[in-house]
């Protein structure tokens, strides 16, 4: 799925959220009985930004926001990158096997019909120091802003605080909100009721 060089988004849609919650999480951030209510908020996002065949959607792949982002994406006719901190067999392993489902499927269906971008093979070995999850945060928003933050929407499913871990949600809306592009929050302590 090749694109010419010279080729530009009316918009680049960039997106990062919670993974669903895996079985026996403690403290629930998605619970699995909550994807509807997630797919719904995310497709009418992109319904409110006019997402369609002109414009490039970028996320991750993991289960839950990121895959249910890339369906609604591809749903909406645009051109989807996935971006991946690790090698497949990795990722698959940390962020989309753990939750269990359908999951796996959902990330080779998004895939088949995607440009894979793997951090490794495109970026190197991580250096020292350096947190596997910002580096992909900061790749996939340079990769948005490539054609300028005035086409930058950024859409994230996200309660609020901080992660797991670095690299998570938070930190991108910190970076979006420092590189410039506007962002569309979906708050998932209202959107969970």
């Amino acid at each position: 799925m090749g694109e010419p060089n010279d080729w530009s988004p009316r918009k680049a849609v960039l997106f990062s959220g919670h993974m669903i919650d895996g079985p026996g999480r403690e403290k629930p951030r998605f619970p699995p009985d909550k994807e509807p209510v997630a797919a719904a908020a995310i497709a009418s996002a992109l319904a409110d930004l006019d997402v369609g065949a002109g414009d490039l959607s970028i996320c991750g792949g993991a289960c839950g926001g990121d895959l249910l982002f890339a369906e609604a994406a591809l749903a909406r006719g645009a051109r989807l990158e996935l971006y991946i901190p690790f090698e497949e067999p990795t990722f698959l392993e940390k962020s989309v096997d753990f939750a269990g489902g359908d999951w796996r499927a959902r990330f080779f269906a998004a895939k088949a019909r995607a440009v894979l971008h793997v951090a490794p093979l495109e970026l190197g070995l991580l250096p020292e120091g350096e947190d596997p999850y910002e580096r992909d945060n900061r790749w996939m928003l340079d990769s948005a802003l490539r054609f300028g933050a005035d086409k930058v929407d950024f859409v994230c499913l996200w309660n609020g605080e901080g992660g797991d871990g670095p690299g998570g949600t938070k930190h991108m809306m910190e970076e979006v909100r420092q590189r410039g592009g506007r962002a569309q929050w979906l708050d998932t302590t209202k959107l969970w009721g």
